[in-house]
């Protein structure tokens, strides 16, 4: 089991080691066809791996030298144009997902533009941001391959609802969002260290709990927004401070504790999906469910230290 963002049809099938097997045949010394399972490799081709029927050796049996070859140059070709061999890499996954985060902070950066000049127009944006980023969100959750102009117009909704949000915070508490940037990147690096090591590891039986405790916590932000939306509420943060703070307090420390372990199944799985040398297009779904982890994160973050902060007022 996995970070839902990666079980969709992008990830699952390619890190399976026994999906990952294919048929292949082999013309053996009596000249027999035989079939045996091997598993992908991508970097290498047919010829290169396996040799041609009635190659046996420099000199070029059953065939000659010119016309094995003639045959090698043939399968070692490159493939067909828009056919993605090469591999996912780490790098790639970084590379992918500071395109990403650089898009969310132009999205915010536009946001507090607008808001300097008009607050009510940077919260329509910010509105626009939250629905819209849903919306695409379950789009490239679902997606069976991986788009990354979606997924940027995922993140550029995202930032705008962002950057709308903390620069009304700010305002209201002046110094909060260096203060959630520096929890956020504390978290991230605490998160990645952890794992590197091998103190953190997803488990079957924690990962059943994050996606009950993840679908629970998804329904009650939805009534939530809708509760805000349509005057349900009269609390800044709706039903999480609306009987008390201690509940929004409590309720924001379960969403930091599932963000996180959120970051924990995306490590996991860049890490399965790298060993198993899945297509270099997938990074774009790394990259995606990072963005989706660290902005949830920082999201939980955020409003946990404006709960505090209105307390000690």
């Amino acid at each position: 089991m996995s970070n839902p963002i990666f079980n969709s049809g992008a990830f699952p099938d390619q890190f399976n080691p026994e999906k990952r097997q294919k048929r292949s045949f082999y013309m053996n010394d009596q000249g027999s066809v035989m079939e045996r399972e091997r598993a992908s490799a991508p970097d290498q081709t047919y010829a290169q791996k396996y040799g041609m029927p009635g190659e046996t050796g420099q000199s070029g049996q059953g065939g000659g030298q010119g016309s094995t070859e003639q045959l090698n140059r043939m399968y070692g070709m490159p493939d067909a144009a828009g056919h993605d061999t090469t591999p996912m890499t780490f790098d790639d996954v970084i590379r992918k997902t500071v395109i990403s985060f650089v898009v969310v902070l132009l999205g915010a950066g536009a946001s507090v533009m607008v808001g300097m000049v008009s607050p009510a127009a940077a919260g329509g944006m910010a509105l626009v941001g939250v629905l819209g980023g849903f919306v695409l969100g379950l789009v490239n959750a679902f997606r069976k391959e991986p788009n990354p102009a979606l997924i940027l117009a995922y993140s550029a909704l995202q930032g705008l609802f962002l950057g709308a949000i903390t620069m009304f915070l700010e305002w209201q508490f002046p110094g909060i969002a260096f203060q959630a940037v520096l929890a956020t990147a504390i978290v991230f690096g605490s998160v990645l260290v952890l794992f590197k090591s091998g103190k953190v590891r997803a488990t079957p039986k924690l990962n059943k709990m994050f996606f009950v405790a993840a679908m629970a916590y998804m329904v009650f932000c939805l009534v939530n927004l809708g509760l805000m939306l349509f005057g349900g509420t009269s609390s800044m943060f709706g039903l999480r401070t609306e009987f008390s703070p201690w509940i929004g307090l409590a309720i924001g420390a379960l969403a930091i504790l599932l963000a996180t372990y959120s970051l924990v199944l995306d490590f996991t799985n860049i890490q399965e999906g790298v060993a198993a040398g899945v297509a270099q297009k997938y990074g774009w779904a790394a990259a995606f469910g990072l963005t989706v982890s660290l902005v949830w994160l920082y999201i939980e973050i955020l409003r946990v230290i404006a709960i505090i902060r209105s307390m000690a007022e």
